[in-house]
């Protein structure tokens, strides 16, 4: 009897959303550690903590955010390590751990699937280890075909093996939604380089839409060319992940060009080509990834609220991408739309969104919100002399995963950078996963309240 209350115990407080937790919680104290290591300091000294601590946090949570520059002031291994942990943190904890235990042999109890389908945000436990291995499929297609595509693009001004390894790093940093660069000014050097324009936000765009997402537009293309007579039906996952990103890049690129046209320190510089291409390009990158071919520090007041704005949306569920989500976007404009066509259900392609969904959508977003208010404030009180405006760019790029900013991250008090940190970790876990972790699971209960009306708006 005393046994089984010793074993019981372990497995009540280990929890899944306290396994993920802790998982990226490990794997961020494992990269400060390894880049603080002098093989990861281009001095070849030891590693300042603080700046070790930024790094890991902003390459397991996918952010970009830098106090240093990255090219320079890490060498080729400090490098590594920060492209392995964007790659750990991209596909998730969870399945980088599933992988590796998968490369072993090892068979998956019920908790471990559990664990899988929870990070994922997968519907279902079946087939979650074979998800896992299209997932990883799914990324090295990606990643390699962009590190090949851009190393032809750098290989005539930096050589051969340069271009291959800038190639590798910028095409693992985009397809995560990372925002990482090894040059000085990001990508404002390639700011009207056409192949870059493409293939850093094509690969942003299918990082961030989902696995499963592209899994069923695989399905599609290839029931297309061989012409089965079998129907795709896409889900309303599909339906609302697509059509919502299309119209989000449309809407975004439109109003930057807008904004932004005639700013001389931004578009203003190119012509209307080169506009086009670098508003396409700012369309693009808040959805998650931190790439920059523009000085955010020179940006509007407007064109930094639209950022801001976008950053908060965010990718879609089960992307390596960040924000509240697309879906969660999506679901709570149809149903702001049924209260004010005074319908009682909510609809979105001849589909009810059930109840459940909307109350953990209205979660999402207070939780976010919440994060981000606090974040703001902290940073505010931290560091008065810095811009409102800019303050919270920078505390809903943290949460958001996204990692633009616009010039304050080196500068800012050693306290905000502890607050951004701690930002990026619950915008890549999850503000109700990590609220879940604290409080453990719920408990059922019988008991009913009676109801009551009361005013609202």
């Amino acid at each position: 009897m005393f046994l089984k209350k010793l074993s019981f115990r372990p497995s009540k407080f280990v929890t899944v959303p306290r396994t993920i937790c802790f998982g990226f919680l490990a794997v961020i104290l494992l990269g400060t550690l390894l880049l603080m290591l002098p093989i990861s300091i281009a001095e070849g000294t030891w590693g300042d903590f603080i700046t070790a601590l930024f790094t890991s946090t902003s390459a397991v949570c996918v952010t970009g955010l830098v106090v240093v520059d990255t090219g320079t002031y890490f060498s080729f291994w400090g490098q590594f390590f920060i492209m392995l942990l964007v790659q750990i943190g991209g596909l998730g904890y969870m399945t980088a751990t599933t992988f590796l235990l998968l490369l072993v042999g090892r068979r998956f109890g019920l908790r471990e699937r559990l664990a899988i389908q929870q990070s994922l945000d997968s519907p279902g436990l079946s087939g979650v280890v074979q998800l896992v291995k299209s997932i990883i499929a799914t990324t090295l297609v990606f990643e390699l075909t962009g590190a090949f595509l851009m190393m032809a693009v750098f290989a005539p001004q930096h050589g051969f093996d340069r271009a291959l390894w800038l190639g590798l790093f910028h095409s693992v940093s985009a397809f995560n939604n990372a925002g990482f660069g090894l040059f000085p000014d990001n990508l404002i050097s390639y700011a009207t380089n056409l192949p870059i324009n493409l293939i850093i936000p094509l690969l942003i765009i299918f990082g961030g839409i989902g696995y499963q997402v592209i899994q069923e537009m695989y399905i599609w293309l290839r029931d297309r060319i061989t012409r089965s007579r079998e129907r795709v039906v896409f889900p309303l996952n599909f339906k609302i992940v697509t059509s919502t990103t299309i119209f989000l890049l449309v809407l975004s690129t439109l109003a930057f060009f807008l904004v932004e046209y005639r700013n001389e320190e931004t578009f203003g510089q190119y012509n209307f080509t080169g506009k086009l291409m670098v508003a396409w390009f700012q369309g693009v990158v808040p959805r998650t990834a931190g790439f920059n071919s523009i000085d955010y520090g020179k940006m509007t007041d407007a064109g930094l609220f639209i950022t801001i704005a976008l950053m908060f949306i965010g990718a879609s569920p089960g992307s390596t991408g960040g924000g509240i989500k697309t879906t969660t976007f999506r679901v709570l404009f149809e149903c702001t739309k049924a209260v004010l066509q005074g319908k009682s259900e909510v609809l979105c392609y001849q589909r009810e969104i059930p109840t459940a969904l909307l109350r953990k959508a209205i979660g999402v977003v207070f939780g976010s919100l919440t994060t981000v208010i606090i974040a703001t404030t902290l940073i505010a009180i931290s560091d008065p002399d810095v811009e409102f405006i800019r303050v919270l760019f920078e505390a809903v790029s943290a949460f958001a995963t996204v990692g633009l900013s616009t010039g304050i991250t080196a500068s800012v008090s050693v306290f905000a950078k502890l607050v951004l940190i701690a930002t990026m970790y619950v915008g890549r876990v999850g503000v109700l996963l990590l609220v879940s972790a604290f409080l453990g699971d719920p408990s059922p209960t019988l008991v009913r309240y009676p109801d009551e009306n009361l005013l609202v708006g």
